[in-house]
């Protein structure tokens, strides 16, 4: 239970405003784990059975809580300290893994293209029926999803009623770094020599890496498509801004953006498509399960 109340935390934190205004992010969101898929495949190629390679490629997503909640769900508590050491070391290293992955399919003329930013007005009630319309939508996608989504969405919901904000301030500091505390501790236990200390960790790692890679350029060649048919042209750099690592993707990408062209400002669109990117690697990770159910047999 402590990944889905560290969800409640990080709702409370998020302002789904921008993905609100522009929901064109959602595509994006979802085009950005590609890499969740492809680290599955890529495991059982490499020996890992349906289970462990199920927890494996939820790393893809660089999503920390997500990755050692599927890890728990699939039994796999020999693997989970791995998989958390992998899934939070390629979060940190999104200042460095991105922009080399970005680079290798864009040219600088793309990375420098402008997007004018018209924000919309999102009404309260707006704000305040979306984390119940996301849950209602995820648990028709992929129930088995719910658990996070639906934390997610109630401490987002906490901070946008308006009339509970201590409870909201606690989900956003005093709780959620007590829970990430016991969660450390929590997974520090299964990290023995034994266990951690071997090959299977070294291939663990690696293909974590593969698949962040792969997410990052499958966002970007999203966009490129998504211009082909779209009047209002997407930086493909924003494609790549969908993993759930937030905010600090969305800061990769404003800061590649401007050093491609100092004048542009890429912020507000790459949070939307970050923001989207959280939602989108808990439903990829619930499509992991109810997709393969032998996984849960």
């Amino acid at each position: 239970y402590l990944p889905s109340l560290i969800f409640m935390g990080v709702g409370a934190m998020t302002d789904f405003g921008p993905l609100i205004a522009n929901p064109v992010s959602f595509l994006m969101g979802a085009a950005a784990q590609f890499g969740i898929f492809s680290a599955y495949f890529l495991a059982i190629i490499l020996g890992f059975n349906d289970k462990a390679a199920a927890a494996v490629s939820i790393i893809g997503g660089a999503d920390g809580p997500t990755s050692i909640f599927l890890a728990g769900k699939l039994g796999q508590t020999g693997l989970m300290g791995p998989i958390a050491v992998a899934a939070y070391s390629y979060m940190a290293l999104v200042p460095i893994i991105q922009p080399f992955a970005i680079k290798l399919v864009t040219t600088k003329k793309e990375r420098a293209m402008h997007m004018p930013y018209n924000p919309k007005h999102v009404s309260r009630s707006l704000r305040i029926c979306f984390p119940i319309m996301v849950t209602i939508i995820a648990g028709f996608i992929a129930p088995m999803s719910v658990s996070l989504v639906g934390f997610l969405m109630f401490g987002n919901l906490l901070r946008e009623c308006g009339c509970l904000e201590r409870l909201s301030q606690t989900a956003q500091n005093d709780l959620a770094n007590l829970i990430t505390l016991l969660l450390g501790i929590t997974i520090s236990f299964s990290m023995q020599a034994d266990q951690f200390v071997n090959l299977k960790t070294l291939i663990i790692m690696a293909l974590g890496l593969v698949a962040f890679v792969f997410d990052s350029i499958a966002g970007v060649m999203f966009a490129k498509l998504l211009n082909l048919f779209c009047k209002n042209k997407v930086n493909p750099m924003v494609g790549a801004a969908g993993i759930s690592a937030f905010p600090m993707s969305a800061r990769v990408i404003q800061k590649m953006g401007q050093e491609a062209d100092c004048t542009n400002h890429l912020l507000m669109h790459a949070v939307g498509a970050n923001v989207a990117g959280q939602i989108a690697s808990v439903l990829a990770g619930g499509m992991i399960l109810n997709l393969v159910p032998q996984l849960l047999g």
